[in-house]
C-alpha cells in the first residue's frame, strides 16, 4: 500500500520560505498516471489545493499561489517537495501531501504536518 509522510519545520518566520518534503513508500512517483499533490487546511477553513507534480515531472499550481509556489521532486529518494516563499501568518495551516492514479484530489493521503507562520 502506498504511504506518504510529510516532513518539515513546524514554525516559519514571516517573509521566509516554507519548505516541506513528502516521502513516498510502497509506490513510485514516476509510475505512469501518478498525480502527487500538496493541499493545505488553515485553521477553521476548508481544504485548499496548492499544486502538484505528475509522474512525468510536469507541475501545476493553483493560480492564487502560483507566484509563490514551487514543487519539485527527487526520483532517487522517491520524494517531492513544496517551497512556498514570502510566507505570512495567513499561510499557517496543516499541510498534506497526497498521491493517486487519477487526479489531484484523491488517493493516498499523508498524515499532515502543522505549520505556523509567526515571528
Amino acid at each position: 500500500q502506498v504511504q506518504l509522510q510529510e516532513s518539515g519545520p513546524g514554525l516559519v518566520k514571516p517573509s521566509q520560505t516554507l519548505s516541506l518534503t513528502c516521502t513516498v513508500s510502497g509506490g513510485s512517483i514516476t509510475t505512469s498516471s501518478g498525480y502527487w499533490s500538496w493541499i493545505r487546511q488553515p485553521p477553521g477553513k476548508g481544504l485548499e489545493w496548492i499544486g502538484g507534480i505528475r509522474y512525468d515531472g510536469n507541475t501545476y499550481y493553483s493560480p492564487s499561489l502560483k507566484s509563490r509556489s514551487a514543487i519539485s521532486r527527487d526520483t532517487t529518494r522517491n520524494q517531492f517537495t513544496l517551497q512556498l516563499s514570502s510566507v505570512t501568518p495567513e499561510d499557517t495551516a496543516v499541510y498534506y501531501c497526497l498521491g493517486g492514479p487519477s487526479d489531484w484530489f484523491s488517493g493516498y493521503w499523508g498524515q499532515g504536518t502543522s505549520v505556523t507562520v509567526s515571528s
